[in-house]
Formats: structure tokens, C-alpha cells, sequence
């Protein structure tokens, strides 16, 4: 009888795993270790794993679970600096069989992934690119930017209202100032202003934001003190209207209707209200430029406006108009690093078809 219990204690008592150890997840942020034992023999028979972590003077306490046949688990709750002892606990039922302590861990943050080499490479030489472009333009090397219809047109819209006697409306978008095509209508609306200054043509820019319409405000006032024409800003020309988008869209039309302006310029991101604001622009007999990187925008804005930018034109409007060297630069560092991605993916499709070489990994 003792012999049978002793083969059943034998039977049934689980064995630990071995080997555990735990050190700082490579090519992370922080805050993770990552744990490996060598699985329990008796790991056809368990529930599940159970990981345990013990910090410096404490008990060890669960961190977390994992099913039989896995050998590691990553802590994503630890502490960078922090030293870290962990345990891992076969379980069955409930039976637990803890292992031995691992060596101490402590997490940290790595400054690069290994595995994003290439990304490194092409950042360093995107950079230089553009760096190299910006010198360039600072030393008065022409920078060819090819020709785009509707910024060609700036200067005679603005001469056109300024003949006129009319005003120019600009309209920076429906959306937020943290939206990219906000920004790069600011930064047309800062350009525009600086014609509008040395014309003396009356600027209109009502806003659907109020951090827009602040921003806006000062992009003006400080055109008009660039060009020497701080006195003749008028504060109440840029205005926030709503932030109801059809109660802005009808204010707008309003205003096209009344004051007749000679230009309209509906620069941003529009929804809905596009289609809206460039019929009203078009019965008002005003020449319309427009530029939104909202595709389902676009046709509404090429069928009814005299010229509009499309996608990235809206980006590049600002180093074009303005000529600034860094702004340049910058546009013809992408330019070539678009030609450049281009040609790797080309070179990359023709060696995947015609030879074995493991060109996916070039790119991953």
C-alpha cells in the first residue's frame, strides 16, 4: 500500500521549468523585459505557466499567464532603472511547481533598431539632400520648380481686384489648425496678404475656427509689417464667423454676394460645403483658386473654379510663391527623394521577377 502511494505522489507532482532567464528587450522604448525558461517536463500535463516578478526587497506577485507549450513572455510593466528578479511556475489544477530565481533585469530604452537599417540610411541621405538644396539656394543657384497654373495666376488675381477696386476673400479651410492643409493655407494666406499690403487691395479671411481664425490674425498683421505696411492692416478683415460648417458655408456666400469680391481663394481642407462655396464664387463673376488635398473635394473645385491645386501643390504653394531658400530646399529634397524611392522600387520589382535575391528585405 505505501508503494502505491508513493508511485501515485511520483505520477502526479508536476515539474518546474528550467533555465529561467530575463533580460532588457532589445530595440524597444523601455519599459519591457523580456522573460525565457526551457519548458517543464511535464508540460503535456499542465494548465498553464505562471509568471512572477520580485522587485528589490519584496515577494515575488503574478505579472502574467501563458498557456503550455510557450517558452517566454515579454513584461511590458516594468520600470526602466528598476532591478527585476522573476520566477516562472508550472501550474496544474492547483498544484504550482516554481522554478529557480533568474538573474537580475533591469529595462531600458535603446536609441536605434538594429532591424531598421535601411530606414536609417535613407533618413541620412534624404537629409542631406535637402540640407544640400537649402545651401544651394542660399548661394543663389536657381532651383527649378516646374510651373503650376494657379500660383502662376496670384499675382494677376491680386492685380485684377486691385484694378477692380474689389476685395480678395481667403478662405483657409474647414478644419483645424493642426490639420496639414490648415497649415499650408496659412502659409499661402501669408503670401497672398503680403500682395494684398504692397496693392492696397482690401483682404477679407473669415474663419471657422477660433484657434484658425488667432493664427490667421497674426499671419496677416504680420505680412502686412514685413512689407512696411503695418498701418494699413485692418483687424476686423480677418473674423471668426462659426464653427457650424453650412451656417459658415452660407455667412461665406453671403459675403461673395455682398461684397463682390474680384478673388476668391479657398485654400484647405473642405468637406461638403466645397461644392457650395464655389458655385456662390462663380455666380458672383469672381476668378476662384482653389487647393485641397480632400479627393472627394476636387472635382467640385476643378469643375466650378478657374484653376485649383491638387494634393500636394497645396504643400509646395508656399516655397513657390514665397522663394524662400529652406522652403525650396526642402521641396526639392522631396522631389528627388520621391525620384529616388521610386527607382529602388522599380529596381526592386525587376530583381524579385528575374532573379532569387531577397530584395523584400531591403525595404522591411
Amino acid at each position: 500500500m505505501s508503494h502505491f502511494l508513493l508511485l501515485l505522489f511520483l505520477v502526479t507532482q508536476i515539474r518546474p521549468p528550467t533555465n529561467v532567464a530575463a533580460k532588457d528587450t532589445p530595440d524597444d522604448g523601455g519599459g519591457s523585459i523580456t522573460v525565457t525558461w526551457e519548458l517543464s517536463l511535464d508540460d503535456g500535463l499542465l494548465d498553464f505557466y505562471e509568471i512572477l516578478r520580485a522587485e528589490p526587497g519584496g515577494d515575488f506577485i503574478r505579472v502574467g499567464l501563458v498557456g503550455r507549450g510557450i517558452s517566454g513572455f515579454i513584461d511590458d510593466a516594468s520600470q526602466d532603472g528598476t532591478e527585476y528578479r522573476y520566477k516562472v511556475a508550472s501550474v496544474r489544477n492547483d498544484e504550482s511547481a516554481p522554478s529557480g530565481e533568474s538573474s537580475i533585469a533591469v529595462s531600458s530604452a535603446q536609441w536605434f533598431t538594429k532591424g531598421y537599417w535601411n530606414v536609417l540610411v535613407g533618413v541620412l541621405l534624404f537629409s542631406f539632400c535637402v540640407i544640400g538644396f537649402i545651401y544651394s539656394a542660399k548661394k543663389g543657384k536657381p532651383l527649378f520648380v516646374r510651373r503650376i497654373a494657379g500660383l502662376q495666376a496670384v499675382d494677376e488675381a491680386v492685380g485684377r481686384a486691385t484694378e477692380m477696386g474689389r476685395p480678395i476673400l481667403f478662405v483657409p479651410g474647414t478644419s483645424y489648425v493642426d490639420d496639414v492643409a490648415t497649415i499650408a493655407a496659412l502659409n499661402i494666406l501669408g503670401e497672398v496678404a503680403k500682395k494684398t499690403a504692397q496693392y492696397g487691395t482690401p483682404l477679407i479671411v473669415p474663419n471657422i475656427d477660433p484657434i484658425v481664425y488667432t493664427v490667421a490674425r497674426e499671419v496677416v498683421k504680420e505680412s502686412y509689417t514685413e512689407v512696411g505696411r503695418p498701418d494699413a492692416f485692418d483687424p476686423d478683415s480677418v473674423y471668426f464667423v462659426t464653427d457650424n460648417q453650412f451656417a459658415f458655408a452660407a455667412a461665406v456666400d453671403g459675403v461673395m454676394l455682398r461684397e463682390k469680391p474680384a478673388t476668391n481663394f479657398l485654400m484647405g481642407y473642405f468637406q461638403a460645403e466645397s461644392l457650395i462655396l464655389a458655385e456662390t464664387g462663380a455666380i458672383s463673376g469672381a476668378v476662384q483658386i482653389a487647393g485641397s488635398d480632400a479627393v472627394a473635394q476636387l472635382p467640385f473645385f476643378v469643375t466650378a473654379c478657374d484653376y485649383t491645386l491638387i494634393g500636394e501643390e497645396l504643400y509646395a504653394a508656399s516655397a513657390y510663391l514665397s522663394r524662400q531658400p529652406l522652403l525650396l530646399g526642402a521641396l526639392k529634397g522631396q522631389d528627388v527623394a520621391k525620384i529616388v524611392i521610386v527607382g529602388l522600387l522599380l529596381l526592386g520589382t525587376i530583381l524579385a521577377l528575374l532573379t532569387k535575391w531577397p530584395v523584400s528585405g531591403w525595404f522591411g
